[in-house]
Parts: C-alpha cells; structure tokens; sequence
C-alpha cells in the first residue's frame, strides 16, 4: 500500500510538472511570435499555454491582450475578467476592461472599470466613457456632470460638447443645448451630421433663420439630400417666407413619394397660405380623391373656393365636409372671419 501510494503521489506530481513545462514551453513560444508581430501565431501559443495552465496569470495575461489585438472582443473581456477574479488587477486590466465594456455597451461596467482606472491611476482621463455609459442610461444629469469634466480633461474632444448639448436636447431644454452644439462644431466644422441636427434643434426652438442657415450648410458640406431632409428643408424654407423655393423642394420630394398624403397636405397647406387657391384646390382634391372619407381635405377645398370668392360653392363643400365630420363645425366662424382659416 505505501509502495502505490508513493508511485500515485509521484505520477501525480510529474503530470503537474510536465503540464507547467508544456504551458511555460508555449507561453514562451508565443512571446518569441509577438516579438516577431505574428499575432495570429503568438495567439495560438497562448491559448495552448492556456490549456495547460488556466491560472497561470502571464499566461492569462497574454491571452487576453492577444485576444484584444486581434479584435476578437468579447473573448478578450472574458479572460481580463478572469485575471481580475485571479487576483491580479491592474490599471491596464481594468482599462481593457473599460474600454470593452464601453466598445460593447456594457454601461454599468464600463462607468464601474473606468472608477478602477482613475483609483488605480489618478491621472487617468475616464470622465468621457463614465458620461458617455450614463449618457446611454439615459441618466443626464451625470451624464452632462461628468462630461464637463471630460470637458476639462480633453478640450479638442469634439464628442464631448456634442454629447453634453445631446443630454440637454434630450431633456427638451434646447436653449442651454445650442453652445454646446456650436462648440462641437467649432472643433469638429466637417461633421455634417451635427449641422443637420443644430438645424433641426433651431427649428424646435422656432429660430427659424439659423435652422434654414445650418439646414442649408449640411448640404453644402455633403449631407445626403434623403427624404427627411429635403422634407425639413423645405418647411424651413415655408417657415422663412420664401414659398417658392419651399414648394420647389417639395415638388422634388413628390416627384420620389407622389402618393404621400402628408407631402401632399405640406403641399397643398402651403399653396393656400400663398394665396394659391388653384393649386391648393388641386392638391386637396388628390388627397381626398384618395381618401373618401378624408372631411379636412374636403373642407380645405371648399375654404379654397370661398377665398377665390365663389363663396356659394364653397359654403356647399365644406357644409358636406360637415356632415363628414361634425367635429370641423367648430371652423364655421373661422370661416366668415376676415383673417381665419
């Protein structure tokens, strides 16, 4: 019995002794193929290193960053997790792990890491990743806290005024959102994307000449002309007096949706607003033409007539609109009003 306890004991402590010598063989392995910059080489090594010994925290280590420089995320994150629970926590660990956890949208993890770095290393700059994780938390309030800090941490960091004007434009409070919007563009003047939406945050706060102004420079600068744009275009241009070049843009836009009854109400609204009872009425009668049952175009059609002063007729149409939608009788005052619909 102690014969065969000795040799267990024994075979036992060689197989620990062979599994450290292959895993220290191919550790070592994969270090000679990173020096060489083979990464896919060197990755092969550490994982095989890896199968051997799984609490080897170099081993880890290397598996992990070769996991990272070959982009293979989520893996990566999984073993720099390991190396926490190992024990063996760094300033570069929990970077790594805040960056992948900010990169794959792991919000609490990425604000928890980039706490560790900055304890880990004071003079860490992570105030950009805890504001942008709590940004898409939907927490503005430490979202635009934290991003004003970032705000002093990095200066030429285009991303951060813009996210701080997107808190505030997410709280609907547009006024105190606009600096930093124009800040953003300041330092970063080619980003289309930003001047459409400034446009579009002018237009909410019915600054109707600076959002046709920044509407207008996105194009310039290569915005794609898409539907929604050369839609927001053109009701600046309505907003702003210069018909013309509204109902333009809007002609373009039916010529690609000639079936789209809210283009065709823009349309329609807009001629009627102009003075332009012919074309009002023509556009009106394609929407109902449509849509039978649709008592406002009918209406409109009929307020068209009484405007051009064929009264009679008019009163006719939209007393039948009525009788559609007894909901509209409230406009019959408007109606006999010098300045109503």
């Amino acid at each position: 019995m102690r014969i065969f306890l000795t040799m267990a004991f024994f075979a036992s402590a060689l197989s620990s002794f062979a599994q450290f010598d292959s895993s220290a063989h191919f550790l070592q392995k994969g270090l000679e193929e990173k020096t060489r910059g083979r990464s896919m080489e060197a990755y092969k090594a550490f994982d095989k290193a890896y199968t051997y010994s799984k609490t080897d925290k170099t081993v880890v280590s290397e598996l992990a960053n070769s996991l990272f420089e070959l982009r293979r995320y989520a893996l990566a994150r999984e073993k720099y997790l390991q190396l926490e629970q190992l024990g063996a926590p760094s300033a570069d660990t929990y970077r790594r792990l805040m960056d992948l956890s900010f990169n794959l949208r792991q919000h609490n993890d990425a604000i928890k890491y980039a706490q560790l770095v900055k304890k880990a290393d004071p003079s860490a700059k992570t105030a950009y990743f805890i504001g942008k994780a709590y940004y898409d938390l939907e927490n503005y309030g430490n979202a635009v806290k934290f991003l004003n800090v970032a705000a002093s941490e990095d200066g030429k960091n285009a991303e951060v005024p813009y996210m701080i004007a997107r808190s505030y434009a997410d709280m609907m409070n547009y006024k105190q959102a606009m600096p930093y919007f124009e800040k953003a563009l300041a330092l970063d003047p080619a980003n289309t994307r930003w001047m459409y939406e400034t446009g579009l945050m002018y237009y909410a706060m019915r600054d109707d000449k600076a959002s046709l102004k920044y509407l207008l420079m996105a194009a310039e600068k290569g915005y794609k002309r898409d539907n929604e744009y050369l839609e927001n275009l053109a009701i600046a241009y309505l907003n702003n007096k210069q018909t013309d070049k509204g109902l333009e843009i809007l002609g373009e836009s039916l010529k690609r949706r000639p079936s789209d009854v809210n283009l065709l109400n823009m349309v329609a609204e807009a001629n009627y607003e102009a003075g332009r009872f012919d074309e009002a009425i023509t556009y009106y009668d394609q929407i109902f033409g449509m849509d039978k049952e649709d008592a406002s175009a009918l209406f409109m059609i009929g307020m068209s007539y009484q405007k051009k002063g064929d009264k009679q007729k008019g009163q006719a149409i939209c007393d039948r609109a009525i009788q559609l939608d007894p909901s509209l009788a409230k406009n019959k005052q408007k109606m006999q009003m010098p300045g109503g619909l």
